[in-house]
């Protein structure tokens, strides 16, 4: 007889749960931006670093973005190997197919910027916890940050919570202050969530 007291055996995520991790953890983060474009606000995170330079540099987005995630791609086939590096690189595709298609399907005319912020931060956070859990990220710090606690103990939620801090800071000089200030709020929340979700001790599949 089974104990409920028990603790539960290591049990390997199979094809399908790591496929539909992925599936729904980018269609949460597609929303997110969702909520994030249709109000004004912006994102943390090498997105939000492509962003800024974009605007200090006059320089296209997509074009700063690809470079700027390139040495985390390298960092994650050496450091976190190879099936964990496709699979970011399929969470990534994810995302661009999901934020290309919702459009299509529904639009927001008015939405509070601070509810935009706590709902854009809410479902980033669960959608980036899902990818965690699968073994993948969406790119740039998310390597690092899950790569540090893996290996040093260091929360993913903290160390993502460090960088946009300073995107953030930076994004003062080129973006209207409240609109900074409510894009922190969401990119707070994403992160507590993950620092405070995305455990080890408490999530033992892998």
């Amino acid at each position: 007889m089974v104990s409920f007291l028990e603790s539960p055996h290591p049990e390997k995520h199979s094809l399908f749960d790591d496929f539909q991790g992925l599936m729904v953890g980018t269609l949460l983060v597609a929303l997110s931006v969702t909520f994030l474009q249709n109000s004004g606000l912006f994102t943390g995170q090498i997105a939000g670093l492509a962003l800024v330079a974009s605007k200090a540099l006059g320089v296209p987005f997509a074009a700063l973005f690809f470079v700027f995630n390139m040495p985390f791609y390298v960092i994650a086939y050496l450091r976190m190997g190879l099936t964990f590096t496709l699979k970011t690189f399929m969470a990534v595709g994810l995302l661009s197919l999901w934020s290309y298609l919702l459009p299509s399907f529904f639009t927001i005319s008015d939405l509070n910027n601070l509810v935009a912020a706590i709902l854009a931060g809410i479902t980033a956070g669960s959608g980036l916890i899902a990818l965690f859990r699968h073994g993948a990220t969406l790119g740039g710090v998310g390597i690092v940050a899950v790569w540090l606690q893996d290996t040093r103990g260091i929360k993913a939620g903290w160390t993502q919570l460090g960088f946009d801090v300073v995107v953030f800071a930076l994004a003062l000089s080129f973006f209207d202050l409240n609109a900074v200030v409510f894009s922190l709020i969401g990119a707070a929340i994403t992160n507590i969530m993950i620092a405070t979700n995305h455990r080890r001790d408490r999530y033992i599949a892998r």
